[in-house]
């Protein structure tokens, strides 16, 4: 299928080097094939492209000027996939309907993620990871299946082109850590040496350089979980824990609030659920007993006639 995507290009250079700007640009990509619409100060562009290469030739001619322009265009073809692309790989892995109070949030969260995957300063990280997993698990708990549960998750991860069992491995790793953790240990992590040290340390050196990383809800649910399973219950843990990791403690209490939110909503909306389906079994077995009271009523009746006879 063909696929449509916005690129933007700050310029292009002439064969002279001279700077070219271009105000905008669009890429069809259908197969094997990429063409690009320029609008340029030129009538007519003809445009030679080889997918194994990043570089493409232009040659335009103005009929003003009667000259044959050679423009070189760097092209990057390896461009992110669209939402609505990331969304249909996940449906094509899971084919199952997924009962509506699921379906909705894992929509509305795949794209979240998907905005942040694709940012150009994301790096996967397990704290993200361990984030990402907490809400999952949570969001899922209760779910008819444990085998479509996990079937679910490994479609939704896969779809975004990263591995649903490291995430899985980060997680349990992080959170086996965490319980061997004191509440002042936890965020003391920088003068210690260790696997799960190693990763703070990284992401703080990363945090702490501009646009080497990119915050996200999941990274602050991360963080959370952390506290939560060391039991750090004392809310200036946070405020230094978020210190040593270079991260800004508004955003994340600022997300820890819409995580609670999401939480009490799904509480919420899963007991309605619950009450519903109980309604739904009382009527059903309701409909049941009336059937068999009327079947051996009938049954009554006819051996009574039958006797008479």
């Amino acid at each position: 299928m063909a696929a449509l995507t916005s690129v933007s290009f700050a310029a292009i250079t002439q064969s002279t080097d001279r700077k070219v700007s271009v105000p905008s640009t669009r890429t069809y990509r259908a197969s094997n094939f990429y063409a690009f619409k320029l609008r340029l100060p030129y009538d007519s562009c003809n445009f030679r492209s080889a997918n194994s290469s990043s570089r493409m030739v232009v040659h335009c001619m103005s009929t003003a000027t009667g000259k044959d322009q050679s423009l070189s265009l760097s092209v990057f073809s390896g461009y992110p996939p669209t939402v609505s692309e990331t969304k249909s790989n996940f449906l094509k892995a899971y084919k199952r309907p997924i009962p509506s109070i699921y379906n909705t949030v894992l929509q509305e969260l795949i794209v979240q993620q998907h905005l942040m995957r694709y940012k150009t300063s994301y790096q996967y990280d397990p704290v993200f990871a361990l984030g990402f997993v907490t809400v999952y698990d949570q969001l899922m708990e209760g779910y008819p299946s444990d085998e479509d549960r996990e079937a679910i998750f490994k479609a939704y991860i896969e779809a975004l082109n990263e591995d649903p069992a490291q995430y899985r491995a980060d997680a349990k790793k992080l959170e086996e850590w965490a319980r061997s953790q004191s509440a002042s240990s936890l965020v003391d992590f920088a003068s210690r040496e260790g696997e799960v040290e190693g990763i703070l340390k990284d992401i703080s050196a990363r945090a702490g350089s501009k646009g080497r990383f990119s915050y996200s809800r999941f990274f602050a649910v991360g963080l959370f979980r952390l506290l939560e399973l060391s039991n750090a219950t004392e809310p200036t843990i946070l405020d230094k824990l978020c210190l040593a990791l270079n991260v800004n403690k508004k955003s994340v209490d600022r997300d820890l609030d819409v995580y609670r939110n999401l939480l009490s909503k799904l509480v919420q909306a899963k007991e309605l659920l619950k009450e519903y389906v109980d309604r739904e079994k009382k009527k059903v077995e309701e409909r049941t007993a009336s059937q068999k009271a009327n079947e051996a009523v009938t049954k009554c009746l006819a051996e009574y006639q039958s006797a008479a006879r």
